[in-house]
């Protein structure tokens, strides 16, 4: 009498989605690894996050539709894409409330274009080159997203720094004041950079929940208030300079992050000292020389009162009026009444050196990282996940992952199962002996094997078992039909 014994069969597949390749949404919304139920906020953001790329789409082809199909709306639809405040006699343009439609419209953009990008190229790609872990090509697409960014806005802020009057000069960032108008390129450049560091605030609170996520979080709600008051209060000269100074670092990281989820040890090493190093000199020395300029130069250089008028009619100085209007008015009059004194530097100055404590915190956490390094280690990413040690499968556990967890080596799916003749005869049961480390061994391995697979799965590994008694080997013989009638 035959029977067909049936094993389950584990994959190392993964959840594809979009040519195979894990979409990063796969790494969020947090809340669905801590067994929570979910509340409809949560469900509804779980539906956000889900639809990036077609709700991104909708908004955007509606509004365009709108602008060709409505003449008469085109008044307040070119606000979103094109740049307001335009003086024809200048060529350049002013700021105004208006400018926050534009920034709207990139938010928008940037929201579809980076789930888009890392979903349909980034990620293929990394499954392309090799990667299989499904995190590893998350977080690569992540960071590739990063560094493709910085490195188009840091090559633009470059080239405005370069062609300006303030190159490599501290004390003509401070002249001129009020600069009332800017270059076309200068305000598409300081919206959009604005457009994403707003559209940053939504990224990291979508993403898995990261151990950082203060400081990351601090991080961005500081920068997106500075380039909101330093546009406002025109200091788009210094803005350019602090964002060049930030951006050229972060494209070192996320280059170095991916070497390692390639396996480059070594050249990834050499990366992250590189980084180290422009780290330093960039934020911390290029960055606290601008901090020193606005503490001892501004005083002397910049003029001081309050002004009024356009660029071609400017007023001032005049006396500071005792009110909190003359505050707010440069961000939604083009030609109201801006101030510049004491008070308001020493404002400035507190928020950039609160950014320079976040930075200083991110730069202790280097130099451990660092360290380690130094006596033999390598570079890890220490920005995990909170919960990636706890979802930590124990296939993982072993595995050469060169300091980055991963969440998962493998994705269980609907087990296929494999036919196999065996004859009764084959089956051979000897009673272990009491104590023996055989007896040990198995329970050991039965225990194993049950909390990897789960308990839908212990009953077909320990059916067939060499601890079988003389009952159970009836029973099971029974169970396959093998027990005579009789016996």
């Amino acid at each position: 009498m035959d029977q067909e014994k049936l094993s389950p069969v584990y994959s190392p597949v993964q959840e594809s989605r979009h040519n195979g390749s894990p979409s990063q949404k796969t790494a969020m919304p947090r809340w669905k690894y801590k067994g929570k139920e979910r509340s409809t906020i949560e469900l509804l953001c779980s539906w956000i996050v889900d639809h990036q790329i077609s709700i991104a789409a909708s908004l955007l082809s509606t509004l365009f539709l709108t602008h060709l199909s409505y003449p008469q709306a085109r008044h307040h639809t070119r606000k979103f894409f094109q740049l307001s405040y335009y003086n024809p006699t200048t060529g350049n343009f002013a700021a105004g409330w208006d400018d926050l439609f534009f920034v709207i419209y990139w938010i928008t953009v940037f929201t579809g274009m980076r789930c888009a990008v890392m979903d349909y190229i980034l990620a293929p790609f990394a499954t392309w080159a090799g990667l299989r872990k499904k995190k590893a090509i998350v977080r690569f697409a992540e960071q590739a997203w990063l560094m493709l960014y910085d490195a188009v806005f840091w090559m633009t802020g470059m080239y405005i720094y370069y062609n300006s009057d303030y190159w490599l000069s501290l004390t003509n960032l401070w002249v001129d004041f009020p600069t009332r108008e800017i270059s076309g390129l200068v305000k598409w450049y300081y919206l959009v950079q604005f457009a994403f560091w707003l559209q940053q605030i939504v990224v990291v609170n979508i993403e898995e929940l990261r151990k950082d996520y203060a400081q990351m979080f601090s991080h961005h709600v500081i920068t997106c208030t500075l380039i909101f008051t330093s546009y406002g209060y025109h200091q788009s000269k210094v803005g350019n300079v602090i964002l060049c100074i930030m951006d050229l670092a972060d494209i070192i990281l996320p280059f170095a992050k991916i070497l390692k989820y390639f396996k480059f040890g070594l050249i990834c090493d050499v990366t992250f000292g590189v980084f180290i190093v422009t780290w330093f000199v960039s934020r911390h020395l290029f960055y606290n020389a601008i901090c020193w300029s606005i503490w001892a130069q501004v005083p002397y250089v910049m003029n001081y009162g309050c002004f009024q008028g356009s660029s071609t009619s400017l007023q001032g100085p005049l006396p500071i009026p005792n009110d909190w209007d003359h505050l707010i008015q440069p961000f939604y009059d083009p030609e109201g009444l801006i101030c510049m004194n004491d008070r308001i530097r020493l404002v400035f100055l507190g928020m950039l050196l609160l950014l320079q404590f976040v930075l200083l915190l991110w730069f202790a956490t280097i130099v451990r990282i660092a360290w380690t390094v130094v006596n033999g280690g390598e570079a890890d990413d220490t920005r995990s996940d909170d919960e990636e040690e706890e979802l930590e499968t124990e296939g993982c556990k072993g595995s050469d992952t060169r300091g980055f967890k991963m969440k998962e080596d493998y994705i269980e799916v609907e087990d296929p199962l494999i036919e196999q003749e065996v004859w009764a005869e084959d089956m051979h049961f000897k009673p272990p002996v009491k104590g023996s480390n055989m007896q040990k061994n198995s329970r050991s391995s039965s225990a194993r094997r049950s909390t990897r697979r789960g308990e839908g799965h212990s009953a077909a590994t320990t059916a067939v078992s060499l601890r079988a008694s003389a009952g159970d080997r009836k029973e099971l013989l029974g169970r396959i039909g093998c027990d005579h009638k009789g016996s």
